[in-house]
């Protein structure tokens, strides 16, 4: 082969090397286009059903409505009989609590701070009324928040509440798991707390016989133009959204420590 024959050879070969190269990175930016359009689509998507949801949601009544009697759990009280109390009515300071068995803030709450609340119960120095709402069950779906409501009620009624109420939040399922709206899992904590579950108690839970109680309670909670749950206040003040000065287990101590000194 000639000189000249080589060189056109390379040359040609070049050219191939060349325009296999440009074709590989067209093909490499075009699927890097398809992936882009793709993630671009599915995050509209995403978007789109976080918007459906949220308008989904949108005035929705903290689950189903409920029909019969309002019969308040036994020694209810504040007006329409519609709070718990736990601790003495003697005590300086009171602690207003409204929440939700399915609410994981809730649950936050309850964990951060029962140990001193039942502390400063225990010392006599301060009591706490629990108001039961439904606002799970509206923005979620599923009966869980209405149905553990009326199983406390009725734990309530056989004078385990404080212990069922704490049980019921140790035990609290993943919001979007209606397992509290499945009374055979009520019932099955229920075993948690000695003396609780009797054929009584299991009447009552089976029964739905605090449910319209349960019912009012939230309508209370909605009337009250409450920023969500919970809504915690003490003496009156909303003491659990104050993020210039966030609550902690110690200040809510000292302030309940320091009003039974005065």
């Amino acid at each position: 082969m000639s000189e000249n024959s080589q060189n056109s050879e390379a040359k040609r070969s070049a050219r191939e090397r060349l325009a296999q190269e440009r074709e590989r990175t067209k093909a490499k930016e075009k699927r890097r286009r398809t992936l882009i359009v793709a993630s671009a689509v599915v995050g509209v998507l995403g978007l789109a059903a976080v918007v459906g949801l949220i308008a989904a949601n949108a005035g929705k009544d903290g689950g189903k409505a409920t029909a019969g009697p309002v019969v308040a759990p036994s020694g209810a009280i504040g007006k329409d009989a519609l709070a718990i109390r736990v601790g003495q009515e003697s005590a300086k300071s009171k602690l207003v609590v409204w929440e939700d068995f399915r609410c994981p803030a809730c649950k936050a709450f309850e964990d951060g701070y029962r140990t001193t609340i039942h502390e400063l119960e225990a010392k006599g120095q301060l009591q706490v009324e629990y108001h039961l709402v439904t606002l799970i069950d509206g923005n979620m779906g599923g009966s869980g928040s209405l149905k553990s409501a009326n199983a406390a009620a009725c734990a309530q009624d056989a004078g385990h509440f404080p212990a069922y109420h704490d049980v019921l939040f140790e035990n609290q399922p993943p919001e979007v798991d209606d397992a509290y709206g499945k009374n055979e899992k009520l019932l099955e904590l229920a075993a948690k707390v000695p003396g609780l579950d009797s054929a009584a108690f299991r009447g009552c839970v089976t029964d739905g016989a605090h449910n319209a109680w349960v019912k009012k309670s939230y309508d209370a909670f909605k009337a009250g133009n409450f920023r969500g749950t919970p809504t915690v206040q003490l003496n009156g003040k909303d003491i659990f959204s104050d993020q210039a000065d966030p609550l902690t287990p110690q200040k809510l101590k000292a302030k309940v420590e320091a009003a039974a000194k005065g």
